[in-house]
């Protein structure tokens, strides 16, 4: 069965500077990953620049990409370093002369270490230094932007940052910390929308990660409509002053009390005849129910800002774009406003606290060499990018 996308359906893909670029001043840099590489030399992205341009153009309009804050920014309120804007803005600008605009992303994850050190999120009074950064990103990348995520995933980093300890700075079980992390962040996400808009019409939102939780048991059911309801519905609360809703959607994670993934039980999806990929179950069925939810809810329009898949399969890649393009097209077809896909990622990167063998990339990087190559998941994808459509 072919199905076909409307016309002005956006296509792209997304990568954070972070995990491509090498590590700057930030609480990242020198982590020693699950795989055993070390978060310093990510990608070479700043060295490949002219090189990633041409697979970017290749697959999608738009691109989803962030900056890094410490290396634009050395101190608070400092002016930009001009040699790293005009590093930018050269990327940008040939991007945008390859008929490619952004998605600009002012915070995913990573933040200057002067920013941790004055307690970084858990500190409403540092909300002032974030603004100040995106002022001057709305000055000097501004004109490449045709949508601004003010963060990603902020239920991501809160849970990860303060609840399971595996993001910087490695706290665990602050519940109460998370909570006021993201509440900060919604503060800092309404005053930035207030600057973008009043410097341009380009829409703004956040990207919400999403998930299908369930319980095995009925103690397993109480964690997962715990975790339900704090990681969409808690977490989404701060932000419903936006202009759309990027979501992200990845994951089945089932309970039993515990969350039972292919990270930290290997074998236990298996176990119970779940499919998945190298980190979650997958349920690709999900993505539609998120779809449909959001939009009941908070009636905005809506563009997937993330989806994937973990693995080193390029036929098992091929399979999940046409299970979730299939999802996607049947929320459109249910009347969900769906604007766009953007899949995650361009190219294989540094998957945070994982490492780089946790692949997510259409174009597959050798860590060795950082050479580059399209794989056939690449060229399947650039074909539904160009035929706005495909074969399901």
């Amino acid at each position: 069965m072919r199905i076909q996308f409307p016309d002005a359906f956006i296509w792209g893909t997304s990568t954070a500077a972070a995990q491509v670029e090498t590590a700057g001043d930030h609480p990242w840099r020198g982590l020693r990953a699950k795989d055993g590489y070390v978060f310093e030399r990510t990608t070479d992205h700043e060295l490949r620049r002219k090189e990633d341009a041409e697979y970017i153009k290749r697959l999608g309009k738009i691109y989803r990409c962030s900056v890094d804050w410490s290396r634009l920014q050395p101190e608070p309120f400092a002016k930009f370093d001009k040699d790293a804007v005009d590093e930018y803005c050269n990327f940008f600008e040939q991007l945008q002369q390859g008929g490619v605009t952004l998605m600009f992303v002012l915070h995913h994850f990573a933040h200057p270490n002067w920013f941790e050190q004055r307690g970084g999120w858990t500190k409403e009074e540092n909300i002032p230094l974030y603004l100040d950064f995106v002022r001057q990103c709305i000055k000097h990348f501004g004109d490449y932007t045709r949508y601004w995520n003010t963060f990603n995933e902020p239920n991501v980093y809160a849970m990860n940052a303060f609840l399971l300890g595996n993001f910087p700075p490695f706290r665990k079980g602050r519940y109460l910390t998370a909570n006021r992390v993201l509440d900060n962040m919604g503060r800092a996400h309404e005053i930035a929308r207030t600057m973008i808009r009043e410097k341009s019409d380009a829409p703004v939102g956040i990207s919400l990660n999403t998930a299908w939780f369930e319980g095995t048991n009925t103690l397993g059911s109480l964690v997962a409509a715990f975790v339900r309801w704090w990681f969409m519905t808690r977490a989404a609360r701060p932000f419903r002053k936006c202009d759309f809703w990027g979501l992200s959607y990845y994951a089945y994670v089932l309970f039993d009390p515990f969350p039972i993934d292919a990270i930290s039980r290997v074998g236990a999806l298996d176990k119970r005849g779940i499919p998945h990929d190298k980190m979650w179950g997958y349920r690709p069925e999900g993505l539609g129910r998120v779809l449909r939810r959001f939009f009941q809810k908070y009636r905005k329009p809506i563009l997937i800002t993330e989806n994937g898949i973990c693995t080193d399969n390029d036929q098992q890649r091929i399979q999940a774009l046409k299970d979730y393009l299939k999802v996607c097209h049947d929320a459109l077809h249910d009347g969900v406003d769906l604007r766009g896909y953007i899949h995650w990622s361009t190219w294989d990167n540094f998957e945070w606290h994982l490492g780089p063998t946790y692949r997510f990339g259409l174009v597959r990087v050798r860590f060795d060499t950082m050479e580059r190559t399209m794989t056939e998941a690449g060229v399947f994808y650039e074909n539904i990018v160009k035929e706005n459509g495909l074969v399901v």
